[in-house]
Parts: structure tokens; C-alpha cells; sequence
């Protein structure tokens, strides 16, 4: 029953995250730059020369790449001149300022990133395999259960990363005068909700972790 209200949540969240971005992209921006323009200022205005902006397929598809350094946008971030194209891009470039600053917990995230690769090949056989298997013997699934734990630490630790990344792209757009009072309102409103879709994710992710933990203790209603 938890899992099908967190499933529930996490529609609705992702939902009001794209009418949320959908409505914002209509309001014009009153300085008038594109995505790409506000990105490149940021990342100029933080010091950083090595980073790349750049446009990518899709929509909601916008991230950072530490591994190549850059900064990617969906096209209608990249080439829009809305209060929602300068949130996200400013945002993905909050990223780029972590890494470029050394921010201890996007240093943590990325370093489980290559164990994270290899473990999801796998994880979801072996805790399957486990449960098939919970009656003969509890290893496998016990196993299933330790790597899912990694990615419930790694959407946990995703939280401070995403939440200060929001944090300083709206600092930056203030302080740059790149927004007005209600710009600042709406930017802020659309990143919240960006945010919420990462927490639902975790919460998510505990609840299945807890699942698999009572089945392994034999405790499975």
C-alpha cells in the first residue's frame, strides 16, 4: 500500500513539474537572454572556463556531466528566453560551481557513480533470484539487499547536491539583476518542484529498500 501512495505522489509530483515548467516557459524573460546566454554568463561570472554548454534531445533532459564538463540543456532550455529556461540553466551551472568548488557532498555522489554502474547490471537478478530462493537460502537476497542499499544512500545523497545547486543558481540570478521580484517567484517555484521529484525518489527508495529488508528477515505480511 506505501509503494502505490509513493507511486501516486511521485506522478502527481512530476506532473505539476511539467506544467509547472510549461507555464513558466511562456513568460518571457525580462533580460532577454536564452538558456545557453544565462549559462555561459554564470559560469563566467563563477570563475569557470572549461566548462562547455551545450544542446541536448528531449525536455526535463538537462544536467551537468562532471566527466566532460558540461553543461547540457534540452532545447528548449538551450534556446529559450523564459523564466524556466534561466532556472534550469542557471541551475545545471549550480552544478558546475560545485564541482568547481569541490562541494563534498556532489564529490561523494559522483565517486559512487562508477559502483552504482556495475551494481545496477545486476541488482535487480540477484535480489529476484534471492527471493525465489528465501526459503532455501538467505545469501543471495542478502546481497540484492546490500547494493540496493547503495542507491538509496545515492538518492539520499543527491538531495543536498540538487537542493544547493537551486540554491545558488537563485542567488546568482538575483544577484546579477537577472530577474525581477515575480521572476525570481516563478524560478523558484519550478525549481521546488524539480527538487520534490528527487525527495519522492529517495522516500521511494527507502520504502522498497524496507520491503526487501523485511522480506529477508521473514517478516512479509
Amino acid at each position: 500500500m506505501l509503494l502505490l501512495i509513493i507511486m501516486g505522489v511521485s506522478w502527481y509530483v512530476q506532473w505539476r513539474l511539467k506544467s509547472k515548467f510549461k507555464e513558466y516557459s511562456e513568460v518571457g524573460l525580462r533580460v532577454g537572454l536564452s538558456g545557453k546566454e544565462i549559462a555561459e554568463k554564470m559560469l563566467r561570472d563563477n570563475g569557470i572556463f572549461d566548462v562547455r554548454v551545450q544542446s541536448v534531445d528531449g525536455m526535463l533532459t538537462d544536467h551537468y556531466n562532471p566527466m566532460d564538463k558540461t553543461v547540457n540543456l534540452s532545447s528548449d532550455v538551450y534556446h529559450g528566453r523564459s523564466v524556466a529556461a534561466a532556472a534550469v540553466a542557471a541551475h545545471e551551472c549550480g552544478h558546475a560551481v560545485q564541482h568547481a568548488t569541490a562541494y563534498s557532498w556532489l564529490q561523494f555522489r559522483s565517486k559512487m557513480v562508477p559502483v552504482l554502474t556495475v551494481t545496477s547490471r545486476y541488482m535487480t537478478w540477484i535480489i529476484l533470484g534471492g527471493i525465489l530462493l528465501i526459503n532455501t537460502t538467505p545469501i543471495p537476497l542478502a546481497i540484492g539487499v546490500a547494493l540496493f542499499a547503495l542507491t538509496t544512500l545515492f538518492s539520499f545523497i543527491t538531495l543536498p547536491v540538487e537542493y544547493d545547486a537551486s540554491a545558488r543558481a537563485l542567488a546568482w540570478i538575483d544577484r546579477q539583476g537577472m530577474v525581477t521580484r515575480e521572476e525570481h517567484g516563478m524560478a523558484a517555484d519550478a525549481l521546488k518542484w524539480a527538487a520534490r521529484t528527487y525527495l519522492v525518489a529517495a522516500i521511494g527508495s527507502l520504502a522498497t529498500l524496507l520491503y526487501y529488508v523485511m522480506i529477508l528477515l521473514g517478516r512479509r505480511d
